[in-house]
């Protein structure tokens, strides 16, 4: 097979893989009385591919699931505060990935999460004009820690397992 057209199906799958994880995650309630509080399972692959795949590569699969997760999600203003988190977390991991190897994944989500969320506090203070949504970061903070390193230990167990399938 043609490596280009390889590529472009694995990036395509990557990105319907995180597409059905994050629409069944829009169909599982909040347990949590805070809202916007979930645990990102579709980072799962974000944060696989930033260290398998290169960073244009990575930023159009986050691209296809924003877009996309919003249509399937019917929530088009939470697609900004998703992109902000989104793109700084890319960022910031595509930057880790430099010193943290991928026997860390976990860490290198935690570092991301706590990204996204800061990206998710500045869109929200630039758009709703609240200082007091500050006050509401600290337990952004923590519970993006805590779904960073399940996210990050999910894609390091899948990291694992797709080595030994593709040997």
């Amino acid at each position: 097979m043609n490596t280009k057209v390889r590529k472009l199906t694995e990036l395509a799958v990557l990105t319907a893989v995180s597409l059905i994880i994050f629409v069944i995650e829009l169909q599982i309630p909040n347990p949590f009385p805070i809202p916007g509080i979930k645990l990102g399972l579709a980072n799962i692959i974000t944060v696989y591919a930033v260290y398998h795949y290169k960073a244009h590569e990575v930023a159009m699969i986050v691209t296809v699931r924003l877009i996309l997760g919003a249509v399937f999600g019917g929530n088009y203003m939470a697609l900004i505060y998703s992109a902000a988190g989104a793109f700084l977390c890319l960022l910031g991991m595509l930057l880790l990935k430099r010193w943290i190897d991928e026997r860390h994944l976990w860490i290198a989500s935690v570092l991301g999460a706590v990204l996204h969320n800061t990206g998710q506090m500045i869109a929200a203070l630039l758009i709703l004009r609240t200082p007091q949504l500050l006050l509401y970061y600290p337990f952004l903070l923590v519970s993006g820690c805590l779904a960073g390193a399940f996210t990050g230990l999910c894609a390091q167990f899948v990291t694992a397992r797709l080595k030994n399938f593709k040997k």
